[in-house]
């Protein structure tokens, strides 16, 4: 009776602290009572905002500022900007390596927020600087105004730019995946939570988002780009200053190693057994115990049918090296991500259609009739605005509204299946490009019919004009982008899915640099036997109609691909199964 009684006072103790492992700063397990939840993450919302503002503070003016500033043209700057962007979501790859195998996320976030700070005093320099500011250049020709342009100045700009782009790719990563640490997936209430946090992380960058292409945006044009970069540059430094003074709240989480080289583990096993034939009885193939599982808190994934050459790297064929030998749930961890890379090839396409937003988009308004009023011009880059608008109130529609109608008739909990979402999105980035074409087509008579076509003239039409392929683009984003970002995370394994998050982001980093490429291409293409391309430098003179018709074409070849990836995609496993492993998994954490 003693020892019965010993063992309950023991487990009640350990319910004072968190099951999932978390430590606190100094190394201590985590009581529950102190840290942890809203009363962490609302230093980490609050850094998400300011956040937001420094690098939207930035993007969306980009293509403008290598237009205007340094002088290049309409490919060049175009292809800079996605360059860049896609630098910037490739590199969460590296940062989110760096904190599962070697410092954790708050160390290795701390260390990239200092490098992401150093890139934003940079960049306000380059454009505050007399001696690192290229001078005005009133000439209409691009290639006259590039002699006023010293290179140190523009290699000093983009090194700005991508020492931000280096030190984003160790934030980016980590400081969600860090606010998601702080809710005990073990304890209800703390599950419960975790829910609203992730809404609310949505609002902070979305209100960023708001805030730089409408306020920020106006400073650079009407005021100036160094006065409109140190804003944010003072932001992102506020924000710093806020997570760090929210430091003896937060649960940490020790670093738990690569789950690529796991991946990588499989594949040569498999490949080195390839003669090997597999066991008809899957319970011959290697695996740990349950209770190795429940100590490291790790999911214990069943045999499946699928993909049954990797099942060579379970067979026991006498060496126990982790190159030869892998147990079933490593294999089944691989064989799920390796499903998932049909649709990350078909999700690409769709992000290059958003690269447009922040490149074309943003050019096409700059020659259009801005005033609002007699007093007020709005500026081209706030256009991005009704971007973020379009998917601010599509999130709502679809949550409100959509997803309640469809669950009655579907019975399924998010209304329609994640690929179902994703596909309807591509869908409308079809009918998007098709109206983007005709409205340029339209442009494009306006400025014939008022001999505009070899000036820079303001062509007279309203602005307005380019605000519903924005708006459905923001649409788009909330059922292509959103929809991906789901899906990823959802279908990854449970001890992956820092890795499947990053093919969401992986997939907008490859879809701007094949902007770059496609544009690139395009332009050089059209101009083969001294014609007048597809994309000039000045867009009275360009065809961004064709190109945007191309673009369409696209989507219709891309758009089958995917519905033909959807129509053998299997999911896994999820829902109730799932809370049952994490219960099983808890109670056995807490017995021990």
């Amino acid at each position: 009776m003693a020892h019965t009684e010993k063992g309950e006072g023991h487990k009640e103790n350990n319910t004072d602290y968190t099951m999932d492992g978390t430590i606190d700063i100094k190394g201590r397990p985590c009581l529950r009572s102190k840290g942890g939840r809203w009363s962490a993450c609302s230093f980490i919302v609050v850094f998400e905002v300011f956040e937001r503002l420094a690098y939207f503070g930035v993007a969306p003016n980009l293509v403008l500022y290598l237009t205007n500033k340094l002088h290049q043209g309409t490919v060049e700057s175009s292809n800079n900007v996605t360059n860049w962007l896609g630098t910037i979501m490739l590199t969460p790859i590296l940062g989110a390596y760096i904190a599962d195998s070697h410092l954790g996320r708050y160390w290795t976030f701390i260390l990239s927020s200092a490098i992401y700070l150093l890139g934003m005093i940079l960049l306000s320099l380059t454009v505050s600087l007399p001696s690192l500011r290229p001078s005005a250049c009133n000439s209409s020709n691009v290639e006259d105004c590039k002699t006023q342009t010293k290179q140190i100045q523009v290699n000093i700009f983009f090194l700005a730019l991508y020492i931000i782009a280096l030190g984003a790719g160790g934030t980016k990563p980590n400081i969600s995946t860090l606010g998601a640490d702080q809710f005990d997936i073990y304890d209800p209430k703390e599950k419960a939570l975790k829910l609203s946090f992730f809404n609310w992380w949505t609002f902070a960058i979305f209100i960023g988002n708001l805030l730089s292409s409408t306020f920020l945006v106006y400073i650079q044009d009407n005021v100036s780009f160094s006065v409109g970069y140190i804003i944010p540059t003072v932001a992102l430094a506020f924000s710093i200053l806020v997570f760090f003074i929210g430091t003896p709240f937060y649960r940490l989480k020790l670093p738990s190693g690569s789950p690529i080289t796991r991946i990588a583990q499989v594949l040569v096993a498999s490949v080195r057994k390839w003669k090997v034939p597999c066991p008809v009885d899957s319970t011959e193939l290697y695996e740990l115990d349950s209770e190795y599982y429940a100590k490291k808190a790790h999911y214990k994934i069943n045999h499946s049918a699928s993909l049954r050459f990797f099942d060579k790297a379970a067979v026991m064929i006498g060496s126990d090296s982790p190159w030869m030998l892998c147990p079933v749930t490593q294999v089944e961890e691989t064989k799920q991500i390796i499903k998932l890379l049909p649709v990350f090839i078909t999700s690409i396409i769709p992000s290059v259609m958003m690269a447009q937003v922040l490149t074309l988009f943003i050019k096409q308004g700059v020659n259009l009739n801005r005033n609002v009023g007699r007093n007020f011009k709005i500026p081209s880059a706030s256009l991005s605005s009704f971007f973020t608008i379009g998917t601010l109130t599509s999130v709502a529609i679809y949550d409100r509204c959509f997803v309640p109608f469809m669950r009655k008739r579907t019975k399924n909990s998010r209304g329609v299946t994640m690929l179902q979402r994703i596909g309807i999105g591509e869908g409308l980035h079809i009918f998007i490009m098709i109206m983007a074409a005709l409205i340029e087509r339209w442009r494009l008579s306006v400025v014939k019919s008022h001999h505009l076509v070899y000036q820079k003239d303001i062509v007279p039409l309203t602005v307005f004009i380019l605000s519903p392929q924005f708006v459905l683009m923001g649409v788009a984003e909330m059922l292509v982008e959103v929809g991906k970002m789901e899906f990823f995370y959802d279908q990854a394994p449970e001890g992956m899915k820092s890795l499947g998050a990053s093919f969401f982001t992986t997939s907008i980093g490859i879809g701007n640099f094949v902007s770059s490429f496609l544009l690139s291409t395009v332009a050089r293409v059209t101009r083969e036997g001294g014609k007048k391309g597809w994309i000039e430098n000045n867009l009275n003179a360009s065809h961004l109609d064709y190109y945007y018709g191309f673009f369409a074409v696209l989507n219709v070849i891309n758009f089958i691909l995917f519905l033909v990836v959807s129509k053998f995609y299997v999911y896994n496993k999820e829902g109730v199964e799932i809370d049952k492993d994490m219960k099983e998994i808890a109670t056995v954490a807490v017995s021990k």
